[in-house]
């Protein structure tokens, strides 16, 4: 080993096997780091051993690994490892140990990765059917976002928030997610985010014709409320419903209405 190499630190070494392949040398490297409590780098030097034993495909030893880096306390290694072990479980379908992870990451409390968390969290209150919750994260996810959590972050939670809204039937408060994030989002997230706030606008303007309907108002303006319904709903996906509003119009008692409904169902005919 020529003088140069002494120099060069064990963790850029690693690095160097790692990436040319050699993950049995990388370990080696990496665990001697990681054994140290006394090493100033035995924080990174864990995660770096985390991610080189899943390579290896021993998700055991990467959890070991993870751990020792989490005890640490590092700001920004003991989150990534808090990450590195969530995101392992989750793949494992282990949802509550991924939970706990999760929860970890927020108990480093370290910015550019509290967002993630909460959104993951939120990921999983979904898939348990806790949308009460899943709203809740969505919104820490949303107070959290900022310059350190990166410029994207803000706009999905908003975008999956209003998605979450929409589905609860709140289109307003999904309108309104939207334009709030709007107002600060990146010019790649503007297009995604201006789409979504139509489909919101779309499920406000059928909630406004079904009101209007439902008022019973004279026959013009009824018919015309059935029309834009009928048309309306099948841009959602809800072609059925659509058939339905044209066969309350066509078949009213009120026969000035079924004839004002009448005429504009023909227009397409």
């Amino acid at each position: 080993m020529t003088f140069s190499e002494l120099q060069v630190p064990p963790l850029d070494t690693a690095r160097r096997l790692a990436e040319h392949g050699d993950l049995d040398g990388a370990a080696a490297i990496l665990s001697e780091l990681a054994a140290d409590p006394e090493e100033p780098d035995r924080a990174q030097a864990a995660v770096g051993l985390a991610v080189v034993l899943d390579e290896r495909g021993d998700p055991e030893g990467a959890r070991a690994a993870a751990r020792v880096a989490l005890a640490t306390g590092h700001p920004e290694f003991a989150a990534q490892a808090a990450c590195h072990l969530a995101q392992g479980f989750e793949r494992e379908g282990r949802a509550e140990q991924a939970r706990g992870a999760w929860q970890a990451v927020l108990g480093v409390g370290t910015a550019a990765y509290v967002p993630l968390a909460r959104l993951a969290l939120a990921r999983l209150a979904v898939l348990a059917g806790d949308y009460d919750e899943a709203e809740d994260e969505l919104r820490a996810a949303l107070a959290a976002a900022g310059p350190d959590a990166g410029p994207d972050v803000g706009a999905h939670a908003a975008q999956q928030l209003a998605e979450l809204l929409l589905e609860r039937g709140e289109p307003g408060e999904a309108a309104e997610v939207l334009l709030e994030a709007l107002e600060v989002a990146s010019q790649e997230d503007v297009a995604r985010l201006r789409v979504q706030l139509g489909i919101a606008h779309l499920e406000l303007a059928c909630a406004e014709f079904a009101g209007a309907v439902e008022d019973g108002g004279d026959a013009p303006t009824s018919g015309l409320a059935i029309e834009l319904l009928a048309r309306t709903l099948p841009l959602r996906g809800r072609v059925d419903d659509a058939g339905r509003v044209w066969t309350y119009g066509l078949e009213h008692e009120d026969e000035t209405l079924a004839a004002e409904v009448r005429l504009r169902y023909d227009r397409d005919t």
